[in-house]
């Protein structure tokens, strides 16, 4: 099985930013998804949910394509 969280180090790099803001957007994120009823670990984000918010998503490719 492959991985399915990323670490914050992960998301800093992804992302270019600095490690401490990355612990703000894991945060947010993790918050985010306790409000859809979902466990979350602390310093670690879904990396399907952590594409799909910041635009990597499938959602996002078939808005590019027009088709949504």
């Amino acid at each position: 099985m492959g991985n399915t969280f990323m670490r914050v180090d992960d998301v800093a790099t992804e992302l270019g930013i600095s490690k401490s803001y990355a612990y703000k957007i894991v945060r947010r994120l993790n918050t985010e998804l306790k409000s859809m009823g979902y466990l979350t670990v602390a310093g670690r984000i879904n990396k399907k949910y952590f594409m799909e918010k910041v635009c990597y998503g499938e959602k996002e490719r078939m808005r590019e394509h027009g088709s949504l």
